[in-house]
């Protein structure tokens, strides 16, 4: 066993090619990116510990919608995703009306994500989140870990990201949740260049 362990932790890991995501298009269907990338501060990006990450606002018919991705190469180390149900919680946000949404891709692929709606003082939003790479595409942050596992024994790979959209509700609930489906549909077709199956 003892071996087995040294063997395990010493072998190293599948280092995949792969695009930056800020090379990811400013267009996603009829989502145009607004403005410059925002990046995070060095305090945040040293407890984040992302590999290569990209946070920009895409605009839909007048409707604003935030998407923010995290690759990690590796999670072998311990740095690993941030789940929003302990991040945003501990940043005064309220979240509300956990659900799964089906989304699908243009391409022909459904996958479930996770949706809820958000509260901190006067802003209201929905966020829509996922986990996505070496093929896979999860809602439950759990079963993704017990997959890393799986994949770091038998394909030397443990990479993989967290992808979330939040747009605001003005209107209906149901509206705004449409529109971050639409655009994790147009942002999960193509993240195979930047997060590789």
């Amino acid at each position: 066993g003892g071996i087995f362990i040294n063997w395990f932790e010493n072998r190293g890991e599948v280092m995949v090619q792969r695009e930056s995501l800020q090379n990811l298009p400013s267009s996603l269907g009829e989502w145009k990116q607004k403005g410059d990338g925002i990046k995070f501060s060095a305090e945040t990006e040293s407890v984040l510990k992302t590999s290569d990450y990209v946070m920009r606002e895409y605009v839909k018919n007048g409707r604003l919608a935030n998407l923010y991705i995290g690759y990690y190469a590796s999670q072998k180390t311990g740095a690993t995703y941030h789940s929003p149900q302990n991040c945003l919680p501990g940043s005064g946000w309220e979240m509300r009306k956990p659900e799964l949404v089906t989304v699908r891709t243009a391409s022909g692929r459904t996958f479930e994500a996770n949706r809820y709606i958000i509260e901190n003082g006067k802003y209201k939003e929905v966020m829509v989140y996922w986990y996505q790479g070496r093929g896979r595409t999860q809602a439950s942050e759990y079963y993704d870990k017990i997959y890393t596992v799986l994949d770091s024994v038998s394909r030397r790979r443990s990479d993989g990201s967290m992808v979330r959209v939040m747009t605001s509700v003005h209107g209906s609930e149901e509206e705004a949740t449409n529109a971050a489906v639409n655009l994790s549909a147009e942002v999960s077709d193509r993240l195979a260049a930047h997060v590789p199956d």
